[in-house]
């Protein structure tokens, strides 16, 4: 009796171990454990979390975006009535001109790194953060979902922004290189996005938070050439003016509506779009490893 119970405890764990026969008479074989089922991107996921984070900024769309969109008006006004009285011309333009394509990417830019840099701290601090971090999404897919969230709040910014500045008058929004428009646009809202996501993961509190959006992101936005040309600082100010991508960004972007820039001639302008490109991959990579070691998100 205890070598027949004998053998059939060892059947019973060989049967445990050997895959399922289905209906057909095939075996069923189950992945080892911790092994993901879902291959390639989840596209589910992705847009689920996507839309998540885009209803979450719509939810409460005046202070998200009618808001900023008034703000950046009255920036418009203060300084055009400061500084734009007696026909004032910079770059062969009137200065409303100059100075409302500089407040549009500035406020997009600004608005993206605001969405993003809350999403993350948002869950560790109310403790909901492993609602993120449950889901069998990858961390391509989290970075991907929230950095292109913090861009459609950005362009929708942006548009608000712009409809509001061509009610002001002397302002002309009239294009001249839709690329640079496009183009500038967009790396400039994703560099913050990724630069919000990435304080989103560093900071435990919302103090931390607003070190990086009091001391950081807005001296390098009002100090990037948005008020001015580099023309009319000296020449070390110049250097370390050149040094702030935030410069290129706004440059580029005026560059597409007036077909001027202090950044330099077209080549120029070129060449700082493709470093813009290269910039944003950079950090990209870098968050993206960070995100995946789950520093300050797992522990």
């Amino acid at each position: 009796m205890q070598k027949q119970a004998s053998q059939g405890s060892t059947a019973g764990s060989v049967s445990d171990a050997a895959p399922e026969d289905d209906a057909t008479g095939g075996s069923i074989r189950f992945p080892p454990r911790g092994q993901p089922v879902i291959t390639g991107i989840n596209r589910t996921g992705l847009f689920a979390l996507y839309m998540k984070e885009v209803r979450r900024f719509l939810k409460v769309q005046t202070q998200t975006i009618w808001a900023p969109a008034v703000t950046t008006l009255l920036f418009l006004v203060i300084f055009t009535v400061a500084l734009g009285r007696g026909g004032r011309e910079v770059l062969g333009v009137p200065f409303a001109s100059f100075v409302a394509p500089g407040l549009i990417v500035m406020g997009m830019m600004q608005n993206a790194f605001a969405n993003s840099s809350f999403s993350l701290l948002s869950g560790k601090i109310q403790g909901t953060i492993i609602d993120l971090l449950m889901p069998p999404l990858s961390p391509g897919e989290l970075m991907s979902g929230i950095v292109l969230a913090a861009v459609t709040r950005a362009i929708a910014v942006g548009c608000a922004v712009a409809l509001a500045m061509v009610l002001w008058p002397d302002v002309s929004l009239a294009i001249e290189h839709g690329w640079a428009i496009i183009w500038f646009g967009l790396m400039g809202s994703a560099m913050l996005a990724l630069l919000g996501l990435g304080t989103s993961i560093w900071a435990e509190k919302f103090d931390h938070n607003a070190a990086i959006t009091n001391f950081i992101i807005a001296p390098l936005s009002l100090l990037s050439g948005t008020f001015y040309v580099l023309d009319n600082l000296a020449p070390t100010f110049q250097a370390v003016s050149r040094a702030n991508p935030f410069f290129y960004v706004i440059s580029g972007f005026r560059y597409g509506f007036l077909g001027e820039s202090d950044i330099g001639s077209a080549s120029d302008v070129m060449m700082a779009a493709i470093g813009i490109g290269v910039f944003n991959m950079l950090i990209a990579v870098a968050v993206y490893f960070v995100l995946r070691s789950g520093w300050k998100l797992k522990s």
